[in-house]
């Protein structure tokens, strides 16, 4: 077991919010088109942090925490990379400007930090009190997995979303963006801006990848403390990685399925740990490593393999993938 004081917890936190500090201030202070070079420099600084954390904390806590750590930041990067699908079709749909998309990132990523963290807290007592959930999060994941593979040449239908219809209908919506504001005024009248509907659509997206990620990552650990860790660096690299492959997303035409079948194996893996646990200890248990093993193999197949694909026909274009009611390709 994990023994993390108060003091690395109070540290660790406080990085975080100094690091997601930086983003607001960046995106409030100089709202601007964020370019490939400056996307490239924010990727590789939140990287480099991610493993300067994990090598530390490997050397601090033993090898296998540490291999634990790598295991779920892979896991949550990698379903990160559809969310960022995911955020492309709420820009494109919204029509956000350019200059205000770093900041409905920015406050994309804060949101889902706050949901995953009330998740990764609740999953944690859940699992403590009951280990049947073992079994009920990989039936989760593997029913996830499912579905995503089913509609995996669909999009999510973010102009039907439930949340953002009701706000549609019930709040007075304007028709024209105004700068970076959230409400604005229109002949005597108080109107939320589209932007408003934009954060509205990144929250209730935010809430959909927690109830996803926060069981898959409990998959390769049972430490909140490196769940809550894996996340957090997986989401604060998410804003500069969304300027800097938004080009790329188009080509990663098997992402969908390589996601589906990480989130099978993270299922399986915690159904063999629920039967290991609750019927009979001889029922074999896959070690953190060969969990690390098969998701970097994984995603290094679908990547090389959407690449091939796309150049050999480049009118093909990846979608992100729907759990049902998403749109169909448009080419089908």
């Amino acid at each position: 077991m994990l023994d993390i004081n108060a003091v690395t917890w109070a540290g660790t936190i406080g990085l975080i919010v100094v690091l997601l500090a930086v983003d607001l201030i960046l995106a409030a202070a100089r709202p601007h088109k964020v370019g490939f070079k400056e996307a490239t420099a924010w990727s590789v600084f939140y990287i480099l942090v991610a493993v300067a954390f994990g090598v530390w904390f490997g050397a601090q806590y033993g090898g296998d925490f540490g291999t634990e750590y790598f295991a779920g930041y892979i896991i949550e990067k990698s379903l990160s990379v559809d969310n960022l699908f995911v955020f492309v079709i709420i820009m494109t749909t919204f029509a956000v400007p350019s200059e205000h998309q770093h900041k409905v990132l920015t406050f994309g990523i804060v949101l889902a930090l706050v949901m995953r963290a009330i998740f990764i807290a609740a999953g944690a007592a859940l699992l403590n009190l009951f280990s049947f959930m073992f079994l009920l999060f990989g039936l989760l994941l593997i029913y996830t997995a499912v579905q995503l593979f089913r509609h995996r040449d669909e999009d999510p239908d973010i102009e039907n979303n439930i949340m953002v219809k009701g706000a549609q209908r019930l709040l007075p919506v304007s028709t024209e963006y105004d700068g970076g504001k959230l409400f604005t005024r229109a002949d005597g009248r108080r109107l939320v801006t589209p932007l408003f509907v934009v954060l509205i659509a990144i929250g209730s997206v935010d809430l959909l990848f927690a109830l996803d990620s926060i069981p898959a990552v409990f998959g390769v650990t049972e430490e909140p403390y490196i769940v809550f860790t894996a996340n957090a660096f997986a989401l604060l690299g998410l804003r500069a990685l969304y300027f800097l492959v938004k080009g790329l997303l188009d080509r990663l035409v098997y992402l969908s399925t390589g996601l589906a079948i990480i989130l099978a194996f993270i299922g399986f893996k915690l159904m063999l740990h629920w039967a290991h646990v609750d019927i009979d200890d001889r029922v074999p248990e896959i070690p953190t490593g060969i969990s690390l093993g098969v998701v970097i193999g994984v995603l290094i197949v679908v990547t090389v393999a959407s690449l091939v694909k796309t150049r050999r026909d480049p009118t093909i274009k990846a979608h992100a993938g729907s759990l049902g009611g998403g749109r169909r390709n448009k080419e089908e």
